[in-house]
């Protein structure tokens, strides 16, 4: 149940005028009364005989007892009430109940018999309004401080009392919702989405990666946004605002909106914070691994190998517990994510824009993010979206699957760090966002595993047998469950190109396996197969067989086996 108070009005009459209203989409049905400050007002939606100018001076009685130098010139208090979706239709009487115990909770009207004035009108199955008016009937002004966070509290509570769905509480961090007028114009212009919320993800996608003021900037200049900068007499920039080119009011202006209007973090200061940089560049916790035979690779693929790299580090800065190291790391994902949504194959891109924008509520908390320990995720965000867009086939596919197994983990591990730390809605959002960076692993997966697959099918059985005792010397606890599942043949073709390119596999799991845990993955051997690829700076997708060995058996054996006949495995997203 979502309580929302609205800005305080100067017109009882044009209010009530609204709630009885058709509505703007002709959307009002049957508006009528379900409760008042004294269960008496006048209903002029059920009521033949009232008017709405009966129930406006029912209603504003106690302002015009005042003084007219006492009045209050915004004495109209508005509140509405929705239930989630997924809830069932309350009846009047529940609902005029929920409307008393809201205007107590609220201090709109106590309980002390001498509150405001309110009468809460009905015109949909999901919502009510609560009008009131600021004047107690003793003439003072209502204790209404704080009446959102109160009417919030209350709403927590009436859930648990109804058996309604029960809503996440906040935190005051979230970004600005779009008003209700917005999304009626978004409506009648026919787009999916408010200009509110374009604008937030054109700006956060300027700012995904930006190493100064100047380039974030002209990241939004490039997006096609018009840009205005506030100036301090100092000569000192302030602050600035953006408009779309074809959002205007009656006037014919462009309806400009601040950053800190879009989110709180998109305000000129703490974007700036994210330009606190770190002049050396921390190698990734494996460097040991990373300098033999470096394969040529296009420049969307090396980025996104660098984004695995930086994830992989992150991943230790969370489990260190600096709560502004860890938060700054949770931030930079998020740009991270808004950069891969950019520049995203087409089969993937809408779940990476879906995640990308679900993992934005988890990007900021009340803990400061010190942005200095983040560095490397943000030069990680910044050469993807130089790097351009990836084509999602060869190596740039094989990269984009190996960075989005790893964010998979990172996200999830975010969702435990917000959680452990009671961040409700950015635990939830984390774990959404994570949901989503699985369906594009899917997508983006199945081929690269699909090509290693056959090649494992093909090597010949005395290899396998030598693969599958490195691997119970190495994991034993875990072999067993490795060697049955259907990306085993996956793996086999790894360690065989890791052995090939000098490595020693039986270290290189052993490795993977010791830096973070891997029972809890719904596939163990498809997580190797990106970590092994990864540390041993392998090709990401490597089509052709690796080996001597594999070119003889794919010459020399032309028997049906019951390995060929296996039917290449669906990539499946690991679950953490």
């Amino acid at each position: 149940m979502i309580p929302r108070i609205h800005k305080q009005g100067g017109s009882t009459r044009g209010l009530i005028n609204y709630l009885y209203g058709k509505g703007t989409h002709e959307e009002h049905i049957d508006p009528h009364l379900v409760a008042s400050f004294d269960d008496m007002a006048p209903d002029p939606g059920r009521d033949l005989s009232a008017t709405k100018r009966d129930l406006q001076r029912l209603l504003d009685q106690p302002l015009y007892l005042l003084d007219a130098d006492r009045r209050p010139n915004k004495h109209v208090w508005h509140c509405s009430v929705r239930a989630a979706p997924d809830d069932r239709i309350l009846t009047d009487a529940e609902w005029g109940d929920i409307a008393r115990r809201v205007v107590a909770a609220t201090g709109i009207d106590p309980g002390d018999g001498a509150g405001c004035r309110w009468a809460a009108v009905r015109h949909a199955d999901d919502h009510i309004h609560i009008i009131a008016t600021l004047v107690r009937e003793d003439g003072r002004r209502p204790d209404h401080h704080l009446s959102g966070k109160r009417a919030q509290a209350e709403a927590r509570l009436i859930e648990a009392d109804y058996g309604l769905h029960r809503v996440t509480p906040g935190d005051g961090t979230a970004a600005k919702r779009p008003t209700s007028e917005e999304r009626h114009k978004a409506e009648r212009k026919g787009r999916d989405r408010t200009v509110r919320e374009e604008l937030r993800e054109t700006v956060r996608h300027a700012v995904a990666g930006a190493a100064s003021e100047q380039e974030f900037f002209d990241n939004l200049k490039d997006a096609g946004l018009l840009v205005r900068t506030r100036v301090l007499p100092s000569g000192d920039l302030r602050g600035y605002t953006v408009a779309l080119p074809g959002d205007r009011n009656k006037g014919r202006e462009p309806i400009f909106y601040s950053g800190s209007e879009l989110a709180p973090d998109l305000s000129l200061p703490r974007i700036r914070e994210r330009f606190a940089t770190d002049p050396t560049a921390p190698e990734p916790a494996d460097n040991e691994h990373r300098d033999r035979r470096p394969a040529p690779r296009s420049a969307p693929a090396e980025a996104r190998r660098k984004a695995t790299d930086a994830a992989w580090a992150a991943l230790f800065v969370l489990d260190q517990g600096d709560e502004g190291a860890a938060a700054a790391q949770i931030a930079a994902t998020g740009e991270v994510l808004d950069a891969l949504a950019q520049t995203s194959a087409l089969h993937t891109r809408h779940q990476l824009r879906e995640a990308a924008s679900t993992f934005e509520r988890a990007s900021r908390s009340h803990t400061r993010a010190e942005f200095q320990h983040a560095q490397q995720l943000r030069r990680a965000a910044r050469d993807l979206v130089r790097s351009g867009p990836a084509f999602g086939r060869g190596e740039d596919g094989a990269s984009t699957a190996m960075v989005l197994d790893m964010l998979v983990f990172l996200t999830v591990a975010a969702a435990r760090w917000h959680a452990q730390r009671h961040h409700a809605q950015q635990a939830e959002a984390a774990r959404q966002a994570a949901e989503h960076l699985r369906a594009a692993y899917q997508q983006a997966a199945t081929a690269p595993l699909s090509a290693l697959h056959e090649r494992g099918c093909r090597i010949p059985p005395s290899l396998r047998r030598h693969q599958a005792a490195v691997l119970r010397t190495a994991l034993p606890e875990l072999a067993d469950t490795v060697l049955a599942e259907p990306g085993w043949d996956a793996l086999a073709a790894t360690l065989a190109d890791a052995a090939q390119a000098g490595h020693a596999p039986q270290t290189l799991l052993a490795d993977a396996a010791a830096h973070r845990e891997l029972d809890t993955a719904d596939s163990i051997s498809d997580v190797l197969v990106w970590r092994l690829r990864r540390t041993a700076n392998l090709p990401a997708y490597a089509p052709t067989p690796a080996t001597k060995a594999t070119q003889t058996s794919q010459t020399a054996d032309r028997q049906p086996t019951a390995a060929r006949l296996h039917t290449p495995p669906a990539a499946r997203a690991p679950r953490r």
